[in-house]
């Protein structure tokens, strides 16, 4: 008897029971980055800074990363329908807290317990996904879908939450997205089984200490990329100590994996040169994916667009995900290496930065940039599947789960890595241009003159005074020199990211194993059990 039979209703066909995981995880998906959506207006609304709410975000990637193993064991003591059901309203509880709290300490709290939520949704989704996919075929779609979704989260937040945080205040987003989960709860109730996935094994000897030590020290890691450069890194006492802490849990935690029987994680998949090398593409391939918030700011701050047009732009973006999504879906399933993938990929990524290199200007129409947004989504789409493919499969299927954890370990300190070195560029590069620029204004310099007068001159013809005039012409001139040093720290981080992408070039192109490498998929992998 087919297995749908006992996951859903007899009743129920096929394209629904699609809909109902869809309408289940989709959800969780937009809550993942949610609060970057608009962070100036999520900051503003809570009353908190803008490091706080990108640290929101890092505390739910956290919980994602830190809960996965020990989530196995919540899954094989729940039948699948009350399992989704504790999950979903687990979601919507801490959605309203989001929503209602002004305290920051409770948001962080909330968004932690959140990613741990999302670890449940995914893993559940995804065992009910693959227990249907029989071939290598079915099993390539499913998992280019999934992960195809996960990377449009973020310009599809854009487009989706504009209108929302444009008529209302910010925190309308959370009260939004507890009614999302309703149709959820409705759906599950009516057309699911009360069955299991798997036989029941009882809620003893959890790894909770296993959990805390790995949990602790994504937060830091977390932490430190954040708030570093803004409290100069270990010139400041809390750094230091999260540095540390981050040094002492690590420890415990490797010493505590290799005296386990069952360890949380087995170190043995390190073993695995495939492994290794699709680690540190994973890790390359997410600094330079989280590098496009740069030109979302930049339309942003220097363009001056608004969040509605900004997500209408990005809907190029998604456009070209999908595409390149299918392309590596194909080129997966014909048996092609994996280094051509990988070559593609990383070629159209550089395209892409070397292009907004040119295209970072104080002024500019938006219909230049929908190009080289689809360039970008081409090639996140084609690198984002097979790279967590490889390593995931890179292993024998017992070390099928430490795999899938230590991918998502990399995937996830790619996003910190990210963070910290946007972070230092951006104070370090801003700074640096500001004192520039600044040596250049002053009462010699005819054109600083010049500039001042031409907006002293536009504010009178619009019938400002004298004094308001004075004022503002200075005030104006100082937003063209921000401007301006955004545009250069955009420019200068862009170049960096390219020379990046060349030597990873290089690398995938003369490293002889890969050109012999491509993926074979088996009844197991890749697969979250």
């Amino acid at each position: 008897m087919p297995k749908k039979i006992f996951l859903f209703r007899s009743w129920v066909p096929e394209w629904l029971e699609k809909i109902t995981l869809f309408i289940v995880l989709l959800p969780s998906l937009v809550l993942f980055f949610l609060p970057m959506t608009n962070i100036n207006a999520a900051a503003g609304n809570t009353g908190i800074e803008t490091y706080d709410v990108i640290f929101s975000v890092v505390l739910f990637y956290a919980g994602y990363v830190s809960f996965f193993s020990l989530e196995r064991r919540f899954f094989k003591f729940l039948a699948a329908k009350e399992y989704f059901i504790v999950i979903t309203i687990i979601q919507i509880i801490t959605s309203y807290i989001c929503y209602a709290t002004k305290e920051v300490s409770v948001l962080f709290i909330c968004r932690f317990i959140q990613g741990m939520a999302f670890t449940m949704t995914v893993n559940l989704s995804l065992a009910l996904i693959f227990s249907r996919l029989r071939s290598q075929r079915a099993r390539v779609i499913g998992y280019s879908i999934f992960f195809g979704m996960l990377v449009c989260m973020i310009p599809f937040n854009n487009f989706a939450t504009a209108h929302i945080i444009d008529a209302f205040n910010f925190n309308v987003v959370y009260k939004c997205a507890m009614f999302s989960y309703l149709p959820s709860l409705l759906f599950l109730y009516l057309f699911m089984n009360d069955v299991r996935l798997d036989v029941k094994f009882p809620l003893y000897q959890l790894d909770w200490a296993s959990f805390s030590l790995y949990a602790i020290c994504l937060c830091l890691i977390g932490y430190v990329m954040v708030y570093g450069q803004e409290y100069y890194w270990l010139d400041d006492l809390r750094i230091q100590c999260s540095f540390i802490a981050i040094l002492v849990s690590g420890f415990l935690f490797l010493v505590r994996q290799k005296a386990l029987k069952r360890p949380y994680f087995d170190l043995e998949v390190f073993k695995y040169r495939n492994f290794k090398i699709g680690a540190l593409i994973i890790l390359i391939f997410y600094i330079c994916r989280f590098a496009f918030s740069i030109t979302t700011t930049y339309f942003q701050t220097v363009l001056k667009l608004d969040p509605i047009h900004i997500g209408y732009i990005t809907l190029i973006n998604i456009l070209g995900i999908i595409i390149g999504v299918i392309v590596s879906g194909v080129f997966v399933l014909q048996k092609r290496p994996i280094r051509l993938l990988w070559i593609y990929g990383f070629i159209l990524l550089l395209v892409f930065h070397i292009w907004m290199v040119f295209l970072f200007t104080t002024q500019a129409n938006e219909n230049r940039f929908y190009l080289p947004l689809l360039i970008q989504g081409l090639g996140v789409g084609t690198l984002m599947t097979p790279s967590i493919i490889f390593m995931v499969a890179s292993v024998p299927e017992r070390l099928s789960v430490t795999s899938a954890g230590m991918c998502l370990f990399m995937r996830c300190f790619g996003f910190y890595v990210s963070i910290g070195l946007m972070n230092y560029f951006e104070l370090f590069s801003k700074s640096k241009h500001f004192n520039t620029f600044q040596y250049q204004v002053s009462v010699q310099n005819p054109v600083a003159l010049q500039k001042i007068a031409n907006f002293k001159q536009a504010l009178l013809n619009h019938g400002a005074t004298n004094e308001y005039a004075t004022k503002a012409s200075n005030k104006m001139l100082i937003n063209a020199i921000n401007a301006q040093n955004h545009i250069r720290y955009g420019i200068d981080y862009y170049e960096i990211i390219s020379v990046m992408l060349i030597a990873t070039i290089l690398l995938v192109a003369f490293f002889p194993y890969l050109n012999r490498t491509v993926l074979k998929l088996s009844k197991k992998q890749p697969s979250p059990f």
